[in-house]
């Protein structure tokens, strides 16, 4: 038999609002096969507002009529974005004591710091929305309880709950404001094998460098320790009134490339850039642009060999109305002694293969001459080939840290005219 079936109201800030409203109902259960099935209903108040907006344009448009979803954990890909990611699972876990939560358990138990403009409740109507973020002035405290629960230490779970934004995967990290912005602040972890926040900041500073758009970011001090911070993209902040003038912040939409590519996490023979490039047509309001941009991220990833490209770690946003790729994030070097390298995603003919090439081989998916699409490989290949070290060395990465990283850059694979198999 099915199970119980589970409703949750769907809650949306829409663009220059500072309250949720509700927008939709998902009612979620289990078949008597053990499958998660979601269906998905715009409320009908919502629907007759003028300033109603689409969680998904695409697969969710805003309408009458029910839809069902049999994948994503039958979440549909906007809802599962705003779900937490592995580290916010994680936490969630420890705070109810449980290991066995299901799809919806996360999203009603994440807290509003997660990723876009969507939220989630038991209630026809929103909850008041959190404004008291964590301070940049905790992040040694902060530290201390992401620490204990990295080793599965007894820790102080509520200093460290706001954690559920999607974006940064399985790292440590807290959501903290200072007296202007919101920041993602990702912490070292035990496994590390360098210094990861120094040397993410000289890889966004270098991305930069190469014409990638990058969120502002900084790096803190904590005792003996690095915390990277990454100013949140997907919200905007907002000077309030009053004594304290601390700021708000608006949330807007956003979806993960996982979404726009319609596929799930196994589904990873359809991870895609030429694929991605071309549902940009669909999604945003400049495609060439951002179809450039795309090319021009793929191209990086390829000579830092950045291993860890995968579609939840690209993004699109929707500050106002429309829609456009968001500035990158998650630019991990990955080291090696193969001389040849493949992204997360297929990257051309020669499938995930990180080769000039590969790259070179479907530039036309990407709205590109190919002499611009040529352009753009040579402008970055001299870029990172002769400034990847300066980079390291301006954020402070030692010497022994610039020798475990420096085989990721530009690998001798990346020249091959012809890929091997």
């Amino acid at each position: 038999m099915t199970s119980k079936p589970r409703e949750i109201f769907v809650y949306i800030q829409l663009p220059g609002a500072t309250e949720s409203v509700t927008c939709g109902r998902l009612t979620w259960q289990r078949l008597r096969t053990g499958e998660p099935v979601g269906d998905f209903v715009y409320g009908q108040s919502y629907r007759a507002r003028r300033d109603a907006l689409p969680i998904d344009p695409i697969n969710l448009p805003v309408g009458a009529g029910q839809r069902r979803s049999i994948l994503y954990g039958g979440l549909f890909g906007a809802l599962r974005d705003a779900s937490p990611d592995a580290w916010g699972r994680r936490v969630i876990e420890r705070s109810l004591a449980r290991t066995d939560l299901d799809g919806p358990d996360y999203l009603l138990n994440s807290p509003e710091d997660r990723a876009g403009a969507l939220s989630f409740g038991l209630g026809a109507v929103p909850p008041s929305p959190v404004r008291d973020f964590n301070r940049t002035l905790e992040l040694a405290a902060l530290l201390d309880a992401a620490r204990r629960i990295e080793d599965d230490l007894p820790a102080a779970i509520g200093a460290v709950l706001e954690v559920g934004t999607s974006m940064g995967g399985a790292r440590p990290k807290a959501v903290v404001r200072d007296d202007e912005r919101l920041w993602l602040a990702k912490f070292p972890s035990r496994g590390d094998r360098w210094n990861n926040a120094r040397v993410e900041h000289a890889m966004l500073t270098l991305a930069a460098e190469c014409g990638v758009r990058c969120p502002t970011h900084r790096i803190e001090r904590i005792g003996d320790d690095d915390v990277l911070l990454i100013e949140r993209f997907d919200r905007s902040p907002v000077k309030a009134g009053g004594e304290e003038r601390l700021p708000s912040f608006p949330r807007h939409r956003m979806v993960s490339a996982l979404t726009v590519l319609g596929c799930d996490e196994s589904e990873r023979d359809r991870w895609s850039y030429p694929q991605l490039a071309t549902e940009l047509r669909r999604w945003v309001k400049d495609p060439k642009r951002d179809a450039a941009e795309l090319f021009r991220r793929m191209v990086f990833n390829a000579l830092i060999s950045n291993t860890d490209d995968h579609p939840r770690n690209h993004a699109l946003i929707a500050p106002a109305t429309d829609w456009h790729l968001s500035p990158v994030y998650d630019l991990t070097p990955a080291p090696s002694h193969s001389q040849e390298r493949d992204l997360a995603m297929r990257v051309g003919t020669w499938h995930r293969r990180a080769s000039r090439a590969n790259l070179m081989s479907h530039f036309s998916y990407f709205q590109l001459s190919r002499e611009d699409a040529a352009h753009i490989i040579d402008e970055l290949h001299g870029i990172v080939s002769t400034r990847w070290r300066h980079h390291l060395v301006e954020a402070g990465v030692t010497v022994s840290d610039c020798e475990r990283v420096a085989s990721a850059f530009v690998p001798p694979g990346f020249g091959f005219a012809v890929p091997s198999a």
